[in-house]
């Protein structure tokens, strides 16, 4: 008999019942039925491509993207037709043949990147799970992504492989799924190398732990194990790797670029910014070397006291961004949030409207910068927490999931129209107005 699990999970899950299973979160582990069909299903994931579709056919840019696998072929040559052809018309029994006869092949796989930024449903359903995760595991530095693959594939097309973050593959159905996994140190025993493993390797299957994945599991996958899927019949499943980037990626890539940028001087009249000397020729290179590193020192010692402040806001920044995502990284191009914002009519938001927090979105705000800005979804609005007509009150009643009837008061009117452009509010219109628009 499978356990039980509570939906969402509980903190007692994360803190007890996750790790215990795991090996202190060092081994994979299935987690039988703990995602219900009402979070997440496979036709999310087919509404979620023909979103990517109809931004192909607007010629909008997203970050969304899929690609085609016959076998471990990518076969880009056969995403056009994917993209353009006419739509399928219906749910898996109807999108498995449309896909057959587009790849010309019986067997075939579809991965979608970023598919959070393409399917409201399951950035909501699935961000149920990750918010949980966030709250009792913690947060990824760099957010989590959705990674869908949809086919009935006879083995993953990257073959056997190594994963480098640590995931959880939510599978959806219909039908199940072979799953098996290899710790590093069996697999290079094994293989001779870390390499991933291609064509045939059912030698090397007897030798993993094997996992049935059924609809509504979710196997946790550390990183650094190596796996591969096989299946003989069409399913889908949905990958959510959490980015735990390194310290020194973050340092390297933002926070030390802000405070070398810092010290570059400030005009022509900065001493820092003094013209090198015309460099004597019977001297050589050695002398401007010498200087070079002078320099070089002086400003590597002012720039590493001002490194604490520099992370400080960076992570300021980066936590309340990721929160109010739902914890989902933020990427440019996403589609969803654009249509919602779209669809969001700040001439609408009048007395007697209604409004909600677009699940799983948040409302954050940088508390320790003393403008208070707000984020929704990972943007600033312009507007500040406990200013323009919004306080704490109002911030916990959007973020419990409470709609909320605009009160007569201009300034949170204004703040309301200016949270919509993020594309993190759904608006109700006030009856009136619907009769008019009706009108």
């Amino acid at each position: 008999m499978d356990t039980a699990y509570p939906w969402p999970p509980d903190q007692t899950f994360w803190t007890g019942t996750f790790p215990d299973h795991t090996t202190g979160r060092t081994t994979p582990f299935l987690f039988k039925g703990i995602i219900p069909a009402t979070a997440a299903g496979p036709d999310d994931v087919l509404t979620g491509f023909e979103a990517i579709r109809r931004a192909h056919a607007a010629g909008t840019d997203i970050k969304a993207h899929a690609r085609v696998y016959v076998g471990e072929d990518r076969r880009d040559d056969l995403l056009p037709q994917a993209l353009t052809a006419s739509s399928w018309d219906g749910g898996v029994d109807t999108f498995v043949p449309w896909m057959q006869h587009l790849a010309g092949a019986e067997r075939f796989s579809l991965v979608i990147n970023n598919l959070e930024t393409v399917s409201p449903a399951l950035a909501a359903g699935l961000g149920t799970f990750l918010k949980t995760l966030i709250d009792g595991w913690g947060l990824p530095l760099g957010g989590a992504e959705q990674v869908a693959f949809a086919g009935n594939y006879a083995g993953t097309a990257f073959g056997i492989h190594e994963g480098y973050e640590d995931a959880f593959l939510v599978h959806l159905g219909p039908n199940a799924k072979n799953f098996y996994c290899w710790p590093a140190e069996q697999y290079e025993k094994l293989t001779g190398g870390k390499e991933p493993t291609y064509g045939d390797y059912r030698a090397l299957l007897e030798e993993a732990e094997h996992f049935l994945l059924e609809p509504g599991d979710a196997l946790f996958l550390p990183r650094r194990v190596f796996h591969v899927g096989t299946q003989d019949t069409f399913s889908v499943s949905v990958a959510m790797p959490l980015y735990t980037y390194t310290y020194a990626q973050i340092l390297q890539s933002r926070i030390i670029p802000d405070v070398l940028a810092d010290l570059a001087g400030d005009g022509p009249d900065d001493p820092l910014n003094e013209p090198s000397a015309m460099a004597d020729t019977a001297a050589g290179p050695g002398a401007v070397a010498d200087r070079l590193a002078g320099v070089g020192r002086e400003l590597l010692t002012v720039a590493a006291d001002r490194v604490r402040g520099a992370a400080r806001r960076h992570a300021e920044q980066r936590w309340a961004t990721l929160l109010s995502n739902g914890g989902w990284e933020l990427v440019e191009g996403d589609l969803s949030r654009q249509e919602a914002a779209d669809a969001f009519d700040p001439e609408q938001v009048t007395p007697g409207a209604s409004i909600r927090v677009i699940a799983p979105y948040q409302v954050t705000a940088l508390l320790d910068d003393d403008s208070h800005q707000v984020l929704l979804r990972g943007h600033q609005p312009g507007i500040a927490l406990d200013g323009a007509g919004l306080d704490r009150d109002t911030v916990t009643a959007l973020n419990r999931g409470d709609t909320l009837v605009l009160p007569d008061n201009a300034e949170l009117l204004t703040a309301v129209r200016a949270l919509g452009a993020t594309g993190g509010l759904h608006l109700i219109p006030r009856p009136s107005d619907l009769k008019d628009a009706d009108a």
